[in-house]
């Protein structure tokens, strides 16, 4: 992935985790019941109650964050397609709780009412479920940014190779080009090889293939 395409994943992640994590913790729906004995008891729900896999969500989008700058290839695309299903699933309950309201049977069952209680009123409260679905829809935009973008350089296990490996892959694709007499090879492959410290203008004449003694080895 590029990591103009990386940087900007990370951040809609970021702001999707910071959004989801905030909207767990604020009251989502205010009931108010009565048991019929004593003064009527208001129970606020809170969107890590109400919508239960709001903070697992954020969580997982923190660790999508973390994924991006070590993954590549086809990992690259079932992280999309992971991220993608964080937004679906934060935008999905607070979509219904804007779009639908209350159940009250629901909320009194979250709210651990008595059994001889009785719900008279349900709230929402809208703004808690609108930043949880910014962050869906964060989220989401993330993940089509992450499916778009393909990567150009190597994750992190390739950036770590030793000098040897790089010099010794670089060599292969020196070979690999000069095995057609009729080819040159490309000129990425030279600036690959020059980059790792081998010298891809020395090859033997008959083959093309860089033959020169390595090490303690003798001709």
């Amino acid at each position: 992935m590029k990591r103009g395409g990386v940087g900007l994943a990370a951040l809609l992640l970021a702001l999707a985790a910071l959004a989801l994590w905030a909207s767990s913790r604020m009251t989502w729906v205010r009931v108010v019941s009565s048991d019929g004995l004593g003064e009527q008891q208001t129970s606020s729900l809170v969107g890590g109650t109400w919508a239960a896999a709001t903070t697992p969500l954020a969580i997982a989008a923190i660790a999508a964050v973390a994924a991006l700058f070590a993954i590549r290839g086809r990992w690259t695309v079932l992280l999309a397609v992971l991220v993608a299903l964080v937004g679906v699933g934060a935008a999905v309950p607070a979509v219904q709780l804007i779009v639908s309201g209350v159940d009250p049977e629901r909320a009194g069952a979250l709210a651990e009412l008595p059994g001889r209680a009785e719900v008279l009123s349900a709230e929402a409260s809208r703004a808690p479920a609108a930043l949880a679905l910014l962050g869906g829809l964060l989220a989401l935009a993330a993940a089509v940014v992450v499916a778009r973008t393909s990567r150009s350089k190597a994750g992190l296990s390739a950036r770590y190779d030793s000098p040897a490996v790089r010099r010794e892959r670089a060599e292969q694709d020196v070979r690999s080009a000069a095995v057609d007499a009729d080819e040159e090879p490309s000129e990425r492959a030279i600036w690959d090889a020059l980059d790792s410290g081998a010298d891809p203008t020395v090859t033997d004449d008959a083959t093309g293939v860089d033959d020169r003694p390595r090490g303690g080895e003798t001709r």
